[in-house]
């Protein structure tokens, strides 16, 4: 007996601007600030050229690229380090996020 998966992995799914400005909306875990949060998800969830979009709106709203979360950590303090998440941390840099 087989099992059907539920779920197809998603290729190349296009974020336009509205889609991007939808991770600008919800509410933060308990403890953790909300500007983080917004942005941390926002990386998971997008490639780095619908992330470059999203650091841009996020500014526009003038939100916090320096916010921390829970570990003290800015989110640029957490990807500097990782290889394939250069190019977010240059996108981060660019828009004045500081280590």
């Amino acid at each position: 007996m087989t099992l059907k998966k539920d779920k197809q992995k998603v290729l190349g799914e296009v974020f336009d601007e509205e889609r991007i400005a939808g991770f600008l909306e919800g509410e933060a875990p308990e403890g953790m600030e909300r500007d983080f949060y917004l942005l941390e998800r926002a990386y998971r969830g997008m490639k780095a050229e619908s992330f470059a979009t999203f650091v841009r709106l996020f500014r526009e709203q003038d939100r916090n690229l320096d916010s921390v979360g829970p570990d003290g950590k800015t989110l640029l303090q957490k990807v500097a380090g990782h290889r394939q998440s250069e190019e977010y941390a240059h996108i981060l840099r660019d828009a004045g996020a500081v280590e």
